[in-house]
């Protein structure tokens, strides 16, 4: 069950089509999964689709950010009807055309693997990147020299945040520091898109910055 959800301001964002290419996939993604968050986009759709065929006659007060969330958040969560789906490939298969336990991991410190897939979004200025943090083990402490967008797509992860289950999602910033530790018996794997680097914070790993990427 995801307890983690983009924020209204996110989702609003990707119903307008204003999102990367990658931030729209760790969206994309998260939807696959959860109702509640595809309840909220398909209002939010459905409110877009309202205003440009009432463009003309809608006065700026009508429109207001405030109003829009309001009505997002005020909007009843439809439950889904369940119905016969056949077997069809999630956004990252598409990307990946493998399951992400067999893909070519490069390991980089410690209980980390990565792989980095940048190269399947040309033209894109954030970092794409698939971690692996092995069953029970750590990652280093570290925080962010940018903005990190990270949904879970294997096992969970925990910090000092809480923990973070698979299809969770979560934005971290240059404020957050954190040593994510993965929890339960399989090993952890996200899909993260970062603006900037990541700056490692320990006593001793501090030293590799300057080879961080």
């Amino acid at each position: 069950m995801t307890r983690h959800h983009p924020d209204s301001l996110t989702l609003m964002e990707f119903s307008a089509g204003n999102l990367s290419e990658p931030h729209a996939l760790c969206i994309r993604l998260h939807l696959d999964q959860c109702s509640h968050c595809r309840s909220r986009v398909e209002t939010l759709d459905s409110l877009g689709a309202v205003m440009m065929d009432q463009q003309p006659k809608v006065s700026v007060a009508d429109t207001s950010f405030e109003q829009l969330l309001a009505r997002i958040d005020s909007a009843p969560v439809e439950q889904p009807t369940p119905v016969a789906r056949t077997p069809r490939l999630s956004p990252l298969q598409k990307l990946l055309g493998d399951d992400i336990n067999d893909l070519p991991w490069k390991r980089q410190l410690g209980d980390v693997s990565v792989l980095d897939i940048t190269e399947k979004f040309p033209g894109q200025s954030e970092r794409v990147v698939l971690q692996k943090l092995v069953a029970g083990g750590k990652a280093p402490a570290h925080t962010h020299r940018g903005s990190e967008t990270t949904i879970v797509l294997q096992g969970a992860f925990a910090d000092q945040k809480g923990v973070f289950n698979q299809w969770d999602f979560v934005v971290l910033n240059e404020q957050d520091e954190h040593k994510p530790v993965a929890v339960g018996c399989e090993d952890c794997i996200t899909l993260s898109v970062l603006s900037a680097p990541l700056k490692l914070t320990g006593t001793f790993t501090r030293m590799l910055n300057p080879f961080i990427r």
